[in-house]
């Protein structure tokens, strides 16, 4: 029970990592606030998480023993975001952790020059400004308990570079320079803030994962193969897990890591070591 006694917030949980985060975190005995937008977006170019997904990820939560509050949230939106957080406190009085999951990987698939300002407006506003619109509405609870941590969820596109993918890799690569200089905002108030960069993460089924697949048909990847084509660019010959994200935001989030701030921790099975 290594989250036992906090209170995380997670975006984007309606499924994949953000379901994945939040059953493990409710495993370790964490209470819950689940956030997503729940709807698709114009401009996204596939479908996103759901009211229904959202729903569900609750119930296998508190099924684990966690109170949870859902709201739909958009992060692009300042009033949402602070309605939501504001309905949070008032449930639980202190939010301990919160993990900044929600992003889309399109429109991309395009080299820089066909990106339109909408485009690349729409990328940034939700992978790097939703992010910072979500550490600002927590943190002041945070500050008032001297305590927290902020999980930032970058990727190995935070690190490298991804032809055809130049808005999403700014956001991630923005994303990681956030969270260096929140870190240091916070460490005296011993509020920890860090990135975790997930590699080419497997789409499983439980959690309704499909953030791989929709990158492979931005790629034009036929998609009976994308898994088999992502493998072979992989040092340990394998796709990372959801699980293997969650296990690591759970010590991020835990006070395992009470010293650890302003790290980027990546589980990309050895990617970007090359």
């Amino acid at each position: 029970m290594l989250l036992q006694d906090k209170t995380a917030v997670i975006t984007g949980a309606a499924r994949g990592l953000g379901r994945e985060c939040a059953v493990r975190f409710a495993r370790e005995g964490a209470d819950l606030v689940l956030l997503d937008i729940a709807a698709d977006v114009d401009g996204v170019g596939y479908p996103l998480g759901s009211r229904s997904q959202l729903d569900h990820t609750a119930a296998l939560c508190e099924a684990q023993g966690s109170a949870v509050v859902t709201a739909a949230v958009d992060v692009r939106d300042t009033a949402q975001v602070e309605e939501a957080v504001g309905k949070a406190l008032a449930r639980f009085h202190t939010l301990d952790v919160l993990v900044n999951n929600a992003g889309i990987a399109g429109p991309s698939g395009r080299p820089l020059h066909e990106l339109t300002d909408s485009d690349w407006s729409l990328m940034l506003d939700t992978d790097l400004s939703g992010a910072w619109r979500m550490i600002r509405a927590v943190v002041p609870s945070m500050l008032e308990n001297r305590s927290g941590s902020i999980v930032n969820v970058s990727s190995t596109a935070g690190l490298v570079g991804y032809r055809h993918f130049s808005g999403y890799v700014a956001a991630k690569h923005g994303l990681i320079g956030l969270t260096k200089a929140a870190a240091l905002d916070y460490a005296p108030h011993r509020i920890r803030v860090n990135a975790l960069c997930p590699g080419s993460v497997r789409d499983n089924p439980l959690v309704e994962g499909r953030m791989l697949v929709e990158i492979a048909r931005s790629l034009g990847l036929p998609a009976e193969e994308h898994e088999e084509i992502f493998v072979r660019d992989q040092p340990m010959n394998a796709l990372v897990e959801s699980s293997d994200i969650a296990g690591a935001a759970v010590w991020l989030a835990g006070d395992d890591s009470r010293r650890v701030t302003g790290t980027v921790l990546t589980v990309d099975g050895g990617f970007t070591s090359r």
